[in-house]
């Protein structure tokens, strides 16, 4: 593929990628926003408060961009923002505002969120909220009342956190979904590799492999977002066997895709050196990418594979009776294969040592 090529396609994937961020956060935003304008409505038409700045920061600062740790990083960033705020109105309304009063400010917020221990989100929107208080002179009357917007918009958030879609609870099945689909595609094109022996096609699967870790990455961040979930989230606590279940789903996937890179690179290998691969090793690949296809099926309807255990099994057995190579590479692709059936297995639900005795030796 020419560079150019290369770098459309490449854009157009990232640009794909971006999209799909904005949507999987599509939630988020709106809760945030939503949190926002309460908090305001709150501390302006409810407690009359006149200009309630620090009560929507609170609120979108303590709900971020992720489920994970809500009620713990509400709780540090509303007594931050209030002791910031507090502490910047005092110091303010005794030693007036400027430079020198910003420092001061600072160093008595940093000290004291220190002494009381407190987290380092806390030590730092102690020192945040402290500056803004001190460069923005309150509205008449309203010195004092600034920290109570604080803990409006904390108390906001620690609402809205509660409520969560479905989303996150579905990211990863659907994650792990998308991992094994790889696994099935980069075994299906490696074994088209081997029958047309297309060195630079044979490559481009290499690069392809090599570029699969932000996949586990994105598994990995999608499992714990999906714990935190249930366990943050009293709505959500009933899900929290069938989370632990898919977050037990990573390490396999892991494994089994580190084992499917190594079948690539050797695929490349016997290509550039024309080393000879026995066509039944195609033939189990092709196989193992068409059962790695229905477990991601099975993943997509909610469910862990338990129903192609079996045909794994199966072609466990059928990977004793194909035929010997002296080759290296031959030899490798087919431990790898036999390896991936295992990891697959233990995906299913197998205990990972059941797995690897279902893999008869040879």
């Amino acid at each position: 593929m020419p560079d150019a090529d290369l770098f459309a396609a490449r854009s157009r994937m990232s640009l794909r990628a971006r999209v799909a961020r904005l949507r999987s956060k599509g939630w988020v935003i709106g809760q945030c926003a939503v949190a926002a304008g309460v908090a305001w409505f709150l501390a302006k038409d409810l407690f009359g408060h006149a200009t309630p700045f620090f009560a929507p920061i609170a609120a979108v600062v303590s709900l971020g961009m992720s489920y994970g740790q809500r009620q713990r990083r509400v709780a540090e960033v509303t007594i931050g923002v209030a002791l910031g705020v507090l502490l910047g109105d005092t110091l303010t309304h005794l030693i007036g505002s400027g430079g020198v009063q910003i420092a001061i400010v600072v160093a008595c917020g940093m000290s004291i969120a220190l002494l009381l221990d407190a987290a380092q989100l806390i030590v730092i929107q102690a020192a945040v909220q402290g500056i803004v208080v001190a460069a923005l002179a309150p509205a008449p009357g309203a010195a004092f009342l600034r920290w109570t917007d604080a803990l409006i918009g904390g108390g906001v958030a620690l609402v809205a956190a509660t409520v969560v879609p479905r989303a996150p609870l579905r990211r990863p099945r659907d994650q792990a979904a998308v991992v094994v689909r790889k696994i099935a595609e980069l075994l299906r094109c490696s074994a088209d590799r081997l029958g047309d022996g297309d060195v630079e096609k044979a490559l481009a699967v290499l690069r392809d492999a090599r570029s699969t870790d932000q996949l586990i990455a994105e598994l990995r961040a999608a499992s714990e977002e999906g714990l935190s979930v249930v366990s943050s989230s009293p709505f959500r606590r009933h899900h929290g066997e069938h989370q632990r279940q898919l977050a037990e789903l990573v390490e396999p996937l892991d494994v089994a895709l580190r084992n499917t890179r190594v079948v690539v690179r050797r695929v490349a290998v016997a290509c550039y050196r024309r080393e000879p691969v026995p066509a039944s090793y195609a033939a189990l690949m092709r196989d193992l990418a068409g059962l790695a296809d229905r477990v991601a099926a099975e993943l997509v309807e909610d469910r862990m594979a338990t129903a192609v255990i079996d045909d794994l099994i199966a072609l466990a057995h059928a990977t004793a009776t194909v035929e010997h190579s002296d080759d290296l590479s031959a030899e490798v692709i087919l431990a790898q294969v036999r390896s991936i059936i295992a990891d697959l297995l233990a995906m299913c639900g197998m205990d990972p040592l059941e797995a690897t005795d279902a893999i008869p030796l040879r």
